[in-house]
């Protein structure tokens, strides 16, 4: 079950445009979480808005009993968190959701996370490093000014290759292209494939592991009203030859990749 939590806000401070990073100590909550897991928090004390907000674990630090969150604002529940100062208190619910899993023993990891779609893949890179497994990242954003994750992945010691559209650090284009263009002959035969982003961007790495031979997990972005799979908000087919639903919030957010058809 998960843990209700009064966590006190750290830190919440704007890293790019329309992107924060929020620091919450959550002691009930750390030693439960798992990369890909998610907590869901009210923004206010108020009933308005009503719902609680889904966040991917940005990062955990289980000494020091916090949780970050990375987090775009994209309506009136984000803006509202974004206003939130150091010393308050935020009801969170978590960890929720199924988590990634590890490659087989000998196989390297590769990340693919596309804009805000890489807050889920610093905690797993975290966790893939601690577990001796050689990790590499690959991360596209637009802009430039928002690589907001290349740091922290640098302190990590993972390898890291950015694609930006503006061409000004990295890449210029896709990651999805960076993807196909940069990995070795033996790096194809011998990956994982860890992905969560857009949609689209999701399908094309999908159709290079499946070229290629590749299992992987990729992690869905839902709207989730509930969080525990009892309202049916999140509810989605894995195939489009199913005839039944899965609830994104309790059977993912993680899915295999050859699980499920994403949406070009």
């Amino acid at each position: 079950m998960p843990n209700l939590e009064k966590a006190r806000v750290i830190s919440n401070n704007q890293v790019s445009t329309n992107l924060f990073e929020m620091e919450v100590k959550a002691p009930q909550v750390v030693p439960l979480c798992k990369p890909g897991q998610f907590i869901h928090l009210r923004v206010s004390d108020q009933y308005d808005p009503l719902l609680r907000r889904p966040l991917s674990l940005y990062d955990v630090d289980r000494q020091e009993n916090t949780i970050t969150l990375l987090y775009k604002v994209v309506g009136r529940g984000t803006e509202i968190l974004s206003r939130i100062t150091a010393g308050e208190y935020l009801d969170i619910m978590g960890p929720l959701g199924r988590a990634f899993s590890y490659p087989q023993a000998g196989q390297a990891a590769l990340l693919v996370g596309g804009g805000v779609g890489i807050a889920p893949l610093l905690f797993l890179a975290r966790e893939l490093l601690n577990q001796g497994y050689q990790t590499k990242v690959l991360y596209g954003t637009q802009s430039s000014d928002d690589l907001v994750a290349m740091d922290r992945f640098r302190q990590l010691g993972a390898e890291i290759w950015p694609a930006t559209m503006d061409g000004k650090i990295g890449y210029q284009g896709l990651v999805t292209d960076l993807l196909r263009e940069h990995l070795s002959v033996q790096e194809k035969e011998s990956m994982f494939i860890y992905t969560c982003g857009p949609e689209p961007m999701m399908a094309q790495v999908a159709a290079y592991a499946s070229e290629h031979g590749l299992e992987g997990q990729v992690s869905l972005e839902e709207n989730m009203a509930c969080g525990v799979g009892a309202c049916l908000g999140c509810a989605r087919q894995l195939k489009s030859s199913d005839k039944g639903y899965v609830k994104v919030c309790k059977d993912g957010p993680v899915f295999g990749l050859r699980e499920l058809e994403l949406n070009p």
